[in-house]
């Protein structure tokens, strides 16, 4: 069977992209990262979570301290506060200085070690918070630069299905996956209720609502 290294945070759109990999008949190897973000814990809970549903035993959790000392972002800097007014124009403070950088190198070793042809990462350009590492043009220079620094016979393709795709078309595709998506977590800033009005909160919930679904995690506000 064909393999896939697929980056799975346990939030909606990684775990969209997890099932749309399993149902494209990869045998998925799922990576985590733990980073020293705010709902470290509550990820690494939904992360296991999707796995077990989609029967996925090869895993990987890795640990990535560092991204702390570097700090630079709400998530991972507690003297930094998570925004909760709404979205702003530029790039916001959650956003982690070159995260899907260092996690696509990482998955890329992985995936030379494991002999996977494809990785997943469930990156949104259309509609996200404007990270400049969730673009189109980044990834491909990613996919080119991870196949120039690995063996000859390695030749990985980074897979993007969400990345042109708006919020409401991630719930209905997620839908039409039969994602479990209440295993999922977006929130910013908390570990059990769900804040509501955190960046990630807002996209999830505006997504639902204007595709006409309900998100079926709880959330403090709405």
């Amino acid at each position: 069977m064909k393999k896939a290294v697929v980056i799975l945070s346990g939030g909606m759109d990684s775990t969209t992209t997890a099932y749309i990999a399993k149902n494209q008949g990869y045998e998925v190897i799922a990576v985590h990262f733990n980073y020293g973000q705010r709902t470290e814990k509550r990820e690494l809970k939904s992360y296991n979570n999707v796995c077990n549903e989609l029967n996925i035993t090869k895993k990987y959790v890795i640990d990535l301290d560092f991204f702390t000392q570097i700090g630079a972002s709400a998530l991972t800097d507690k003297n930094i506060s998570v925004p909760t007014t709404g979205l702003e124009d530029g790039v916001p403070v959650t956003y982690v200085p070159f995260r899907n950088g260092i996690f696509l190198s990482i998955a890329g070793a992985i995936a030379e070690k494991e002999n996977a042809k494809a990785m997943f990462i469930g990156v949104v350009e259309e509609d996200s918070s404007g990270y400049p590492d969730c673009t189109d043009e980044f990834i491909k220079s990613m996919q080119e630069s991870i196949n120039l620094g690995t063996k000859k016979e390695t030749n990985i393709e980074i897979k993007t299905p969400l990345i042109h795709l708006k919020k409401e078309d991630i719930v209905k595709k997620a839908i039409k996956e039969k994602v479990n998506l209440s295993l999922t977590w977006s929130c910013y800033q908390n570990e059990d209720k769900a804040c509501g009005v955190c960046d990630s909160c807002r996209l999830r919930l505006k997504g639902f609502e204007k595709a006409g679904f309900k998100d079926p995690i709880a959330y403090l506000e709405k």
